[in-house]
């Protein structure tokens, strides 16, 4: 823990298009609303110390959703990297693309290298953008790097824990402590499945776009008040 805060918090980001269709409008402006909550969890977790947020911002199985959708969502992370990069160098952000390169057009992914790039040198927050990510296929990917790079002649005791562990996309992350859910769905949706193991996890119904920091101290909250009750079940 850093000043009694997560190192690490992990977001499902989960409820755009809800709370786009309340308001009579397309799928696409709850996405565009939802920039601002981004922002504001990004801000407090810099103040608060927190040492690593991974925020679930496409998933493997998005492309599946419709074409404007999933372009809208493809161009607002170059757009979000463009806009708010001099704000990450003031916030002294380290912000990484999380997830498989291959789909993303490479625009897109000259934007995350850039961001990657530029903010490298910082050490406060880091900020893991899970874009085209899915918990499921990088642990399968960190087996095949084993079994590549690692195994050759050796004997299929070799791939253990330990050798996954440190093939993940960033084995240098702490597990996550806190996951939190939008949107009120009680799904991990195959979201940073190895490092979640052993988070709590906060489901809240409030929709993505509405999510405050007040929002976020609350799920804070709940995880400090988890930890006592975990640690009280030993206390016999």
């Amino acid at each position: 823990m850093v000043n009694n805060y997560p190192s690490h918090i992990g977001i499902i980001m989960d409820g755009n298009g809800r709370w786009a269709k309340l308001r009579g409008l397309p799928r696409i402006e709850g996405h565009r609303h939802g920039e601002e909550s981004i922002m504001e969890a990004i801000r407090a977790c810099a103040e608060w110390g927190v040492k690593a947020l991974s925020l679930f911002a496409f998933s493997t199985e998005n492309w599946d959703r419709p074409e404007e959708e999933v372009r809208f969502l493809v161009n607002m992370s170059r757009d979000v990297l463009r806009k708010r990069l001099e704000e990450f160098m003031e916030l002294g952000v380290r912000m990484r693309h999380m997830g498989r390169r291959d789909n993303i057009p490479a625009e897109i992914l000259a934007w995350f290298d850039l961001a990657s790039e530029v903010t490298a040198p910082n050490a406060g927050l880091n900020l893991n953008i899970n874009f085209n990510y899915g918990g499921r296929r990088e642990i399968l990917d960190s087996v095949i790097a084993v079994v590549e790079h690692q195994l050759e002649e050796a004997d299929a005791g070799d791939i253990n824990l330990d050798a996954v562990f440190r093939n993940l996309y960033f084995p240098e992350l702490p597990d996550v402590d806190l996951l939190i859910r939008t949107a009120g769905e009680y799904r991990i949706s195959n979201f940073m499945l190895w490092q979640s193991a052993e988070a709590s996890i906060v489901i809240t119904p409030v929709l993505w776009p509405d999510f405050k920091k007040a929002h976020l101290e609350e799920a804070v909250a709940e995880h400090r008040r988890l930890l006592v009750a975990d640690a009280s079940d030993f206390n016999y």
